[in-house]
């Protein structure tokens, strides 16, 4: 039996600390991409063009965390192992061996889109791609560490693009009815998703005043600058801004609830300094000056003087442009000052001063509501890629070929021909392992929920 302290009752205080001291009237549970036939193959496919629900959950409850990693290989060539022999989702072989042939899809942190839909809602309360969700912004690997997010990325692909790496969610997400966690590969090509969705039921509906966790990544390519050729910080940049009507918007929503943070990723083409704008939070009736307006984009981001490489708890730099040049990845969360809106709020910041720069800028923001959720939606793939730096690479025609250098082209082809069949019928025959391990999770949340139901207080 559950019991409501009295005022003036001993313990310890109120806090994400405090409170691991107290008992609850929950469950922990879990959904997962363990192998469900016992073995080790513990990640799912996602076939091009598919949705993977995840997690399929009937409510009340509350998911408490997200580890998720994956991968997505692509093959110009033909390996010598057959794909049915290897046990692991990538042979890490070096390809100067001649084993096998794997490169990365660089961009495909921005193909995959994950969505997350709360009770009866048939449109996403959370969209947007998956590494931009979790701080992997622009399908460029960075790590960093806040409490609510984090990246950990390999060592060996750091700073690269679609390098591997691990993502962690710790956010709070309730729900009442039911929650989905979907993934959608808007790929041409399969991946491999290895997660864990962490969560609680509870026996009792959601207090009234909870809100859902809303998350949406937007992108301006590039933003509409005027004065795009003048140099940041010039005497003839400084003009005044006294509306923000042209500004970058991170965030624009109507209902009631709080926002609690965005991250940021700046493609910078002048090679001066993308940050010298403002920040402008507009709240509910807000007309000028809005109800929140900072002095620099360092400033919001909780630096100064240009942003440094420090990943903090609330703010920091996932990637740096000195690390990776015209590229700088950011991060502000509201925990303990969350900004708070009765009727609607338009976060906007400034790119370049009164918005001279015509950067590329996308940023997902974070915030909490109450539902109805807003129809949220985010572009077609191909407007989402990353702008990569782009080799230059020269070809020329075939010369004269030798027989012997014939016979070795058309073995090549043949070869590739059997393996890309003996590894297309590996992956359909996974496919449809993994739809049965899709059922498999629902049934499982649905049989603690009996029970919890079963044995409610």
């Amino acid at each position: 039996m559950t019991t409501t302290p009295t005022q003036g009752t001993a313990g310890p205080s109120q806090g994400p600390l405090a409170d691991l001291v107290r008992i609850k009237d929950a469950r922990s549970a879990r959904s997962s991409s363990w192998d469900q036939t016992g073995r080790n193959r513990d990640n799912w496919i996602v076939m091009p063009g598919q949705e993977r629900v995840l997690a399929d959950i009937e409510g009340p409850g509350c998911i408490t965390h997200i580890w998720m990693t994956q991968s997505c290989r692509l093959q110009p060539g033909p390996g010598q192992i057959d794909p049915a022999a290897v046990g692991v989702p990538m042979l890490e072989i070096h390809n100067a061996l001649g084993v096998s042939w794997e490169v990365v899809d660089p961009d495909y942190y921005r193909k995959i889109v994950l969505k997350i839909y709360w009770d009866d809602q048939e449109t996403p309360s959370v969209i947007a791609p998956l590494g931009d969700f979790f701080g992997l912004m622009n399908s460029l690997s960075g790590s960093y560490d806040s409490l609510p997010l984090s990246v950990s990325a390999k060592e060996a692909e750091l700073h690269t693009f679609g390098g591997s790496a691990a993502f962690n969610s710790y956010f709070a997400m309730p729900f009442n009815k039911r929650a989905r966690v979907v993934v959608e590969n808007q790929n041409d090509v399969p991946y491999l998703q290895y997660f864990y969705i962490d969560y609680e039921l509870y026996s009792q509906p959601l207090p009234e005043d909870v809100a859902y966790f809303h998350s949406h990544w937007r992108r301006q390519l590039p933003n509409k600058g005027w004065g795009p050729d003048l140099q940041t910080n010039s005497i003839e940049v400084t003009i005044p801004n006294l509306d923000g009507k042209d500004n970058y918007v991170v965030l624009e929503t109507e209902g009631e609830g709080h926002y609690v943070g965005c991250n940021l990723a700046v493609r910078h083409f002048q090679g001066s300094w993308w940050g010298e704008g403002d920040d402008m939070i507009f709240i509910d009736d807000d007309t000028w000056p809005p109800s929140l307006h900072g002095t620099g984009m360092e400033d919001y981001f909780g630096h100064a003087w240009g942003m440094q490489r420090n990943a903090y708890a609330m703010n920091g730099t996932i990637v740096h442009e000195e690390d990776v040049p015209g590229f700088h990845h950011s991060y502000r969360f509201h925990l303990t000052d969350p900004i708070r809106f009765k009727k609607r709020i338009k976060v906007t910041f400034e790119h370049g001063h009164a918005n001279h720069l015509s950067d590329d800028w996308s940023s997902t923001a974070y915030w909490y509501q109450s539902l109805p959720s807003p129809e949220l939606r985010i572009p077609e793939v191909e407007e989402r890629l990353p702008l990569r730096p782009i080799d230059r690479v020269i070809e020329t025609p075939l010369p004269d070929l030798s027989e012997d250098q014939q016979k070795a082209r058309r073995d090549t082809a043949e070869r590739m021909k059997k393996f890309t069949a003996a590894r297309d019928a590996l992956r359909e025959a996974r496919s449809e392992e993994v739809d049965t391990w899709e059922v498999g999770n629902r049934e499982h949340a649905q049989r603690i929920r009996a029970f919890i139901s079963g044995n409610a207080r």
